[in-house]
């Protein structure tokens, strides 16, 4: 062979090795990437031409489902009570793809779940159209609905989560202002960037799920991790406490008050719990020292960053408290300390189940096309460790029902004993003259434990710097427990 047909053949054969080697690339290395691209029409005409499996309630209650339609793509995605339960669902939309529950459960929802391989064959074989499996959450419809009806008849911004202290199952995760993923469902182009567009750009940004994704400061609800940690030091209800009306933080010219500048209403670590004093909490998570208010923050579940509903979960934190004023500031819920809704649910959640904090859970059951079951969730610990004994539980339940009998707002009612815990939470750069955030959690029946809960109202809700979370978040919360165990 001359020379010239040589480099001929050198060339061809470069070039197909070079073709050989880009196929392989696109087809194995970069197959997902481009299966997955938002681009790719083919997968999207694919997903859309099969019926998408159902979200539904803990009560078979269907919150997303599918109907069919008259254009290119067979089926659209339909949500009932679409602002209600949002935060939980999320979205599905040609243009601008998943959120909440259906990006988490795609691969269920689409069909594409290699545990439905089998069905898919099926299908296949048998020439039924293909559909997708189902998710059924661990929802409360009703408890859902009495947290929402009353954040949005107060025109409230914020979030209610309650859950099943013993179980972890979330049975509310309500986040207001929200949104209808409905207007983000429909097929027409214009309609979906319109909807986009005015939800992206709204200051209030409803479709942020506050109950996980926002963190806040808690003011006195996170005394129920001070109380706890001091009664694991040795501390009891009757331990006697510091009742001035205000204390200097270590190493500053600066004071920090109980609420109102008064005087502590009773004389013992009971009274302090019940009245909410800021100065024994102060002193007490000044002598318990760093390692153990971390300590028994970290078996409450804060400053976990493995907690997945499965949507991601914001992580809470307690700042470095890296002096004496720090943990003054910080045993109040104050400083740097930062709790989502859901982990400040988990506070009380965690006293109410004997001192132990359960996984938080919002998955109950994954269910194929014929509504068989592909895999029941189960309980389990969030740390392995207790936050507390469980008879200094039963002691810290005692002082919050004795908090519960000094909190104001609407909801008492007489056949439902509450254990709770009220927070008025300063925030921003001028805190004295921004009107606070107003928390309450809480859990009943206080002796055998269905529900517990946490409220948060942005900003004093509609009582501006006169907002407590008594005035505010309490009958709230009452109104999510009472529709579990008080009749409504």
């Amino acid at each position: 062979m001359n020379t010239p047909l040589r480099k001929v053949g050198v060339a061809m054969l470069v070039m197909v090795t070079l073709l050989l080697a880009n196929a392989t690339y696109i087809q194995v290395v970069k197959a997902d990437a481009y299966r997955t691209n938002s681009l790719n029409t083919r997968v999207l005409y694919d997903e859309y031409s099969r019926q998408r499996g159902q979200i539904v309630a803990a009560d078979g209650k269907v919150l997303a489902g599918v109907s069919p339609s008259n254009d290119k793509f067979r089926f659209t995605r339909t949500y009932s009570d679409g602002p209600l339960y949002a935060p939980v669902t999320g979205f599905y939309s040609v243009r601008y793809g998943a959120g909440g529950m259906d990006r988490a459960e795609d691969e269920i929802l689409n069909g594409s779940d290699p545990r439905l391989f089998v069905r898919r064959l099926s299908d296949m074989i048998t020439g039924r159209d293909p559909r997708g499996g189902n998710v059924q959450l661990t929802i409360n419809p009703a408890v859902q609905q009495a947290a929402y009806n009353l954040m949005t008849q107060r025109g409230y911004t914020g979030s209610v989560v309650a859950m099943d202290p013993k179980t972890g199952h979330i049975l509310a995760m309500v986040s207001t202002p929200s949104y209808d993923p409905n207007q983000l469902a429909v097929h027409d182009s214009k309609e979906q960037e319109t909807a986009w567009t005015g939800f992206v750009n709204d200051k209030k940004n409803p479709m942020l799920n506050r109950g996980i994704q926002e963190t806040y400061p808690p003011g006195s609800t996170f005394k129920l991790v001070t109380a706890a940690a001091a009664l694991e030091d040795g501390n009891g209800p009757d331990t006697p406490i510091n009742p001035a009306p205000n204390v200097q933080l270590p190493g500053t010219q600066t004071s920090l008050e109980n609420y109102g500048g008064a005087p502590c209403a009773g004389s013992t670590f009971k009274d302090a719990l019940a009245h909410s004093c800021n100065v024994p909490f102060a002193e007490f998570a000044g002598k318990l020292g760093k390692d153990k208010l971390n300590a028994t923050a970290r078996n409450f579940g804060i400053g976990a960053d493995d907690i997945t509903l499965p949507m991601r979960v914001a992580s809470s934190s307690l700042g470095p408290l890296d002096s004496q004023g720090a943990l003054y500031q910080s045993g109040i819920g104050q400083r740097d300390v930062r709790l989502t809704p859901l982990q400040d649910c988990l506070l009380a959640a965690t006293v109410a189940n004997g001192g132990m904090a359960m996984r938080p859970q919002l998955v109950q059951a994954l269910l194929a096309p014929n509504l068989s079951t592909i895999e029941n969730f189960k309980s389990e610990e969030l740390t392995g460790d207790a936050a507390l004994s469980s008879s200094n539980a039963a002691i810290l339940r005692d002082m919050m029902i004795a908090s519960e009998g000094f909190t104001k707002g609407a909801g008492k009612k007489a056949n439902v004993q509450i254990a709770s815990k009220t927070g008025t939470a300063e925030h921003g750069s001028d805190p004295k003259n921004t009107a606070p955030h107003a928390w309450y959690t809480g859990f009943a029946p206080a002796m055998d434990p269905k529900i517990a809960v946490s409220v948060i109202v942005e900003s004093g809700g509609n009582r501006g710097l006169e907002a407590t979370g008594g005035t505010v978040a309490a009958e709230i919360g009452r109104a999510a427990i009472n529709a579990l165990v008080g009749g409504g």
